[in-house]
């Protein structure tokens, strides 16, 4: 390894591998382009910590872990939708039966796992980090070559490519075992003298994702594995939930995403001045994105935790009575609007009414818009009455 002059004052690590040649570790970015960036990423994060999140945290964190399995599997391949996601990760371990099951449970196993060891005060990016958190995802997944937590060595004749042509052209990264190991202990090396240098890890994590996907240091599992370590160095500096959200928006916007790992490496081909500037922008774009997103839902639960209060408390004081509260119940637990036509032939409505008048069941009914406990659209669709129903609807 050969740092230019200073690795802690430039930033520059250059590596000379045995077999693939020089690879350079360089910040790379064009930090008054990105500062308006940074701030505002770093502005919605305030307003965020200071939102009431913590009154709605477990289900928060339930709806994000699941949305970004969803997009993290969903860029690899994955074949799951997000409800058979959610499905899976509600399995015990012994109940598994498919490949894709197991993908989305390694995941949250890597995520748990990496969210704890973060919170040790000693904690640093190392190898055998990156390794462990390899091995948990990848375990019991079939592949010819891959081995959980083991670095890839190419044997003769077996060459990896990365990318293709839709998104900039296809790339050979390190074949060599030893290389490839270098390389990675390069990277951490390269990270702790970034975090000496006081760069802001809203740098710091897309580059090391960067590079961890040049390196393609594994046969199977490299995207899932960048994406977590991006993810958990950004937790580490406080980021709540917007770091996995992001795998969702990667997966939105998965050619753009894709496509910016070979323009920013050929960029650096070409000694461009800042070469990375276009990932870390587009990495701040949807971290921005994803806070504001995390905010709105936080405000979006609040109002349905005050809503649910307010109609516990009149069925208490007996202003809306056992038949109209599960009426309530039942709308706020389907999440979305319900056809009036529909919620009349479910078995438990008419059970309600089976001894009682239509004129009773319209009664009931109309009592609830009255209180504006339900909003019936033009479509004759009911929605709880904290809902936000679109123009077009009214």
């Amino acid at each position: 390894m050969t740092p230019d002059n200073n690795l802690k004052e430039t930033g520059l690590l250059r590596v000379d591998s045995a077999r693939f040649g020089p690879f350079t570790f360089q910040i790379g970015v064009a930090r008054p382009e990105l500062e308006s960036l940074v701030l505002r990423v770093g502005d919605a994060q305030a307003r965020f910590r200071v939102s009431p999140w913590s009154q709605v945290a477990n289900r928060l964190e339930k709806e994000v872990v699941v949305s970004s399995i969803f997009g993290t599997n969903s860029i690899e391949g994955g074949t799951l939708s997000e409800q058979e996601t959610e499905q899976a990760l509600a399995l015990e371990p012994t109940k598994v039966r498919d490949i894709e099951q197991r993908r989305a449970l390694n995941l949250k196993a890597a995520y748990d796992f990496a969210r704890v060891a973060v919170v040790a005060k000693d904690w640093r990016l190392d190898l055998g980090f990156i390794c462990r958190v390899h091995a948990i995802i990848t375990d019991q997944l079939p592949h010819p070559y891959n081995r959980p937590g083991i670095v890839r060595d190419n044997p003769e004749g077996i060459v990896t490519f990365v990318g293709d042509a839709a998104h900039g052209g296809r790339y050979k990264p390190p074949q060599y075992g030893h290389d490839i190991r270098q390389l990675l202990e390069a990277l951490v090396l390269w990270h702790q003298a970034l975090q000496e240098q006081n760069i802001p890890v809203l740098i710091r994590a897309p580059l090391v994702h960067l590079y961890f996907e040049l390196t393609h240091p594994f046969w199977d599992g490299n995207g899932r594995v960048g994406r977590v370590l991006e993810a958990i160095l950004l937790q580490r500096e406080g980021f709540h939930y917007a770091p996995f959200a992001q795998a969702r928006y990667y997966f939105d916007h998965i050619d753009e995403y894709f496509t910016l790992f070979n323009v920013c490496r050929k960029q650096a081909e070409k000694k461009v001045a800042f070469p990375n500037t276009p990932f870390v922008q587009f990495f701040l774009q949807g971290m921005l994105a994803g806070i504001n997103k995390l905010h709105d839902r936080v405000n979006s639960l609040i109002t349905l935790l005050v809503f649910e209060s307010n109609v516990k408390r009149a069925h208490d004081e007996r202003k809306i009575n056992a038949r109209q509260y599960a009426i309530l119940s039942f709308l706020l637990s389907a999440g979305t609007p319900i056809r009036l036509a529909e919620l009349r032939k479910t078995p438990w409505y008419n059970a309600m009414y089976t001894r009682r008048t239509d004129k009773t069941r319209q009664r009931d009914l109309s009592r609830l818009r009255e209180m504006e406990l339900v909003i019936v659209d033009k479509h004759n669709r009911v929605w709880p009455g904290c809902y936000t129903v679109p123009e077009e609807d009214e």
